[in-house]
């Protein structure tokens, strides 16, 4: 296996100056969204975004969003256990707390959870038509959370009279999957319907090679709608709702080691969102008006069997946003987006145990007012600025700005042919709000300000061979300041601590990340295509005083690499081989414990079949790879899956 690592690693990195990872190197003249807020034309975007389109997600045969999103540069994941469990998304190095998602307009990150983030163990690809990942501070056009970079997720939408598609699969660890959905459209209205189901007997949370012997396994249920109504060709209604309930089985610290081991616990999951808007345009679609009233809602709760009373955790935390946003074509070259928004999010949490069986929950709310505006204008032949700000007023911490400015110009030579030359650079500012646990928890502190980062990339992207091939480049950068991290009231003792005595939250922390993304992809020959994208992050603790000053961030490998090949034959059977490598890393701040670098080899085929069928198989981690990325926390081996998707 040696000699096989360091072989795909040679081929990654040549593969990455010369080929790359999916829809990295977008395609000229694609439109994406997640960038500006509305409609842009890729050449036109100064920041660095990835495209995951349906062709795309449908290749990967990937059932977990979070596996899908390790394929593309920039971006690691944590996972604590089988498929289901706990599942951190890392890009450039920020936190995982630190990137904002965002499903069908709604954003998804969880106030109820210590740090906010969303947990990507319950998303699965199902019903999702696309994926667009913002890398680098965003928070200007997007506000908080967006430090890392914003992961915008849309579900299918109709496209005929009457549509349907479905699949079935199943294989290794007790695995099945289903799904179905169908829509239409008939006039002035379009809608969809999906539903899906998931059930896999996984692995031990507790790793088998320290010790764990039962499996801990998940099952989920999906269902989704949406339908837009135009009652006239410039007013229309849009209304979407998802809906997820999973439960998985989790391992613990059990009495009276109090050491990670094998337990009942199974922890559930359930999320609601909705969105209702109301779409005006005037003036001849030059400027497009849009409120929306949206609605998320994750309850968590972990139960215990051997415990009286069952349940020993709970978390319900709900997020409740108005917003109104404007987008206004000036001129033909320039565009602008503005906007307001009020945010209210909640808390109710509680952990019941056998001295307090019916403990006081924590409750609690804030509410985040903001105002934005984004001007965008191709100056120049090929030469397209934009430049942005926001001011957040929050009821906790005040009133906070940020900014940011990029560019994008797009050389004359080659343009027609496939061969054009783009180059991009921006600089952005980002910035999170504190938690309403890291305010009003026992550990919480009122006084925390937000999370504050600098971060800027630059980048060229060439076409080659007429269109065959293409590669890119990006260098970036961030510097985050008052970040959040836990005080421990001891040996230094500070005046909060005579009322929190174990510890608080306080903006004590500070860290970096530098690196560079490199990408490209080839088509040599008809049918044959290589993806590659290798990148290479180098995060540092600056934290001043602290133990870990000059440390790595945990579980952010410095290497990362990705490659492929896929051939179509005639026929249309499709087969591929997929490559992924992390290099080693450390799972805790004090880089004592370290991660092992891996590398997982995927075989893929696809055939169709008559009637809109298709018949699909895979082989997951070939070669039975044992490895790590939350430390004591098992993974997939070996695994095989065949399935069967049709479209009518």
């Amino acid at each position: 296996m040696t000699r096989l690592k360091t072989m795909l690693l040679l081929a990654a990195g040549a593969s990455a100056l010369a080929l790359s990872a999916h829809a990295e190197t977008t395609a000229v003249n694609e439109v994406v969204v997640v960038a500006n807020r509305a409609p842009e034309p890729i050449e036109r975007v100064g920041e660095s975004v990835t495209v995951l389109d349906a062709a795309a997600i449908k290749a990967s045969q990937l059932t977990s969003v979070s596996d899908l999103l390790a394929t593309t540069p920039g971006a690691t994941v944590a996972r604590s256990g089988s498929p289901g469990a706990q599942t951190s998304l890392f890009i450039r190095g920020a936190e995982s707390a630190q990137t904002l998602v965002i499903i069908d307009g709604v954003r998804m990150n969880d106030p109820s959870s210590p740090a906010g983030g969303y947990d990507f163990g319950a998303l699965l690809t199902g019903d999702i038509d696309r994926i667009e990942i913002l890398r680098g501070p965003q928070s200007a056009i997007w506000g908080a959370d967006a430090i890392g970079g914003v992961v915008s997720i849309n579900t299918r939408q109709a496209k005929s009279p009457f549509e349907g598609d479905g699949s079935v699969e199943g294989g290794s660890y007790g695995t099945v999957y289903g799904r179905l959905g169908v829509g239409g459209v008939s006039g002035p209205l379009s809608w969809r319907l999906a539903g899906g189901y998931y059930k896999t007997d996984g692995v031990s949370a507790f790793d088998k090679a320290f010790g764990g012997k039962e499996d801990d396994g998940f099952e989920q249920k999906t269902l989704s709608g949406r339908a837009t109504y135009a009652f006239t060709p410039d007013i229309s209604l849009d209304l979407r709702a998802l809906w997820f309930d999973g439960k998985g089985g989790i391992d613990g610290f059990p009495a009276p080691l109090y050491a990670f081991a094998d337990t009942p616990e199974t922890q559930t999951t359930r999320q609601f969102i909705d969105y209702t808007g109301l779409n005006v345009s005037l003036f001849g679609g030059r400027l497009k008006n849009r409120l929306g009233f949206t609605w998320a809602a994750t309850d968590r709760i972990n139960d215990d069997p051997t415990l009286k009373p069952n349940t020993e955790f709970y978390a319900n935390g709900h997020t409740l946003t108005a917003e109104y946003q404007g987008t206004w074509a000036i001129t033909d070259g320039t565009q602008a987006v503005f906007g307001v928004e009020h945010q209210r999010s909640t808390i109710r949490t509680a952990s019941p145990a056998s001295y307090d069986p019916t403990p006081t929950p924590l409750t609690a709310a804030a509410d985040l007012d903001s105002v934005y505006a984004q001007i965008q204008s191709e100056v120049a032949p090929g030469l397209t600025l934009t430049g942005g700000g926001r001011f957040d007023h929050h009821s906790a911490f005040g009133d906070h700005g940020t900014g940011q400015a990029a560019a994008a110009y797009v050389l004359p030579t080659g343009w027609t042919k496939g061969n054009a030359t783009v180059l991009r650079a921006s600089f952005g500012q980002g910035f999170k709000v504190p938690t309403l646990y890291q305010l009003y928890s026992p550990y919480g502190n009122p006084a925390l300000k937000p999370e504050q980062s600098n971060g800027w990339d630059a980048g060229v992207e060439q076409g080659l061979l007429d269109g065959k091939a293409s590669v890119s480049a990006t260098y970036f950068g961030r510097r985050t300041r008052d970040q959040i991290d836990f005080f421990g009231c001891y040996p230094t003792i500070t005046p909060l601590c005579a009322s929190r005595p174990y510890g608080y939250y306080d903006n004590i922390a500070r860290t970096r990340a530098d690196g560079v993304e490199l990408a490209g992809r080839i088509t040599p020959l008809p049918g044959l295509t290589f993806d590659g994208n290798y990148t290479y992050t180098r995060t540092k603790n600056e934290s001043p005083g602290s133990s870990s000053y000059g440390k790595e961030l945990a579980r952010r490998p410095e290497n990362a690499a990705n490659v492929s090949a896929s051939y179509l034959w005639n026929g249309g059977a499709t087969t591929s081989v997929a490559v992924r490598y992390a290099g080693s890393s450390y799972d805790n701040a004090a880089n004592t414990t370290p991660l092992k670098s891996y590398t997982l080899v995927d075989l893929k085929a696809s055939y169709p079949l008559p009637l809109g069928f298709e018949l699909y198989g895979r082989i997951e981690n070939l070669f039975d790879q044992r490895y790590e990325t939350v430390y004591q926390y098992g993974t997939l081996g070996r695994g095989a899956y065949v399935g069967m998707r049709a479209r009518f």
